[in-house]
Order: C-alpha cells, then sequence, then structure tokens
C-alpha cells in the first residue's frame, strides 16, 4: 500500500513508546496525533496516487506542504486537491 499505512505504523510506535515510557495512556494518545500530523506532511502524497492519507487523518483547516509539487515552500490548503475525492 502507501504512505497511510507507513504513516500509522510510526505514529502508533511513537505512541506505544510514550505510553510505556511515562506510564499514561493519555500521553501516549497525546504523542499519537502529532507524530500522524508529522508522517502525514512528509509521506501523505505516497499512498493511493497520494491522497488517502491526506483525506484520512489531520485536522480540516491543518494546511499540507505539496512538497513533490514544485516549489517546496509551495503551500497548499488543506482540501487540496478538491478533486481528490471525486
Amino acid at each position: 500500500f502507501g504512505g497511510s499505512q507507513r504513516a500509522t505504523v510510526l505514529a502508533l510506535a511513537a505512541g506505544t513508546a510514550t505510553a510505556m515510557a511515562t506510564g499514561h495512556s493519555n500521553a501516549g494518545l497525546s504523542a499519537w496525533y502529532p507524530s500522524m500530523y508529522l508522517h502525514k506532511e512528509a509521506w501523505g502524497r505516497l499512498g493511493f496516487y497520494g491522497y488517502d492519507l491526506q483525506d484520512q487523518c489531520g485536522a480540516t483547516n491543518v494546511f499540507s506542504l505539496g512538497s513533490d509539487e514544485g516549489c517546496i515552500g509551495e503551500c497548499r490548503g488543506a482540501n487540496y486537491p478538491n478533486y481528490a475525492m471525486n
């Protein structure tokens, strides 16, 4: 498959390691979500034509960096591309 599976497994590992290190499950969840955001930005476009992960995780107001499209500093909106779900 693609980026969604890799990002989920790494976010799970970060959350589990944090929960085990601190002994608190809420700390593990708190580590899971930022890790998922970071991996979404890095690997989110490697999956099913690159659109699966950005549609499955993240808040609606989070901006994505289109690192594979043109300039590295080219910021895209949260729903970019809008045709991904059509």
